[in-house]
């Protein structure tokens, strides 16, 4: 279950998104992509101690 303030952050880029390009897009689909893109880079996930450390090993690499 996602958090409030995700929500409203992703329902937010969601609208810029559907305003910019005209093209239908909605929450859902942007975390399905989300997904698959860590999942398809090769991010190690075995090695995950806890949601904290998931957010900060993702945050630290897209920083880059």
């Amino acid at each position: 279950m996602l958090f409030n303030r995700q929500i409203v952050r992703l329902d937010s880029a969601v609208h810029v998104m559907r305003k910019q390009t005209g093209k239908p897009l909605n929450r859902a689909a942007v975390i399905r992509a989300i997904i698959d893109g860590v999942l398809d880079s090769g991010f190690e996930l075995t090695s995950i101690t806890s949601e904290s450390d998931l957010r900060q090993r993702l945050a630290r690499l897209l920083r880059r």
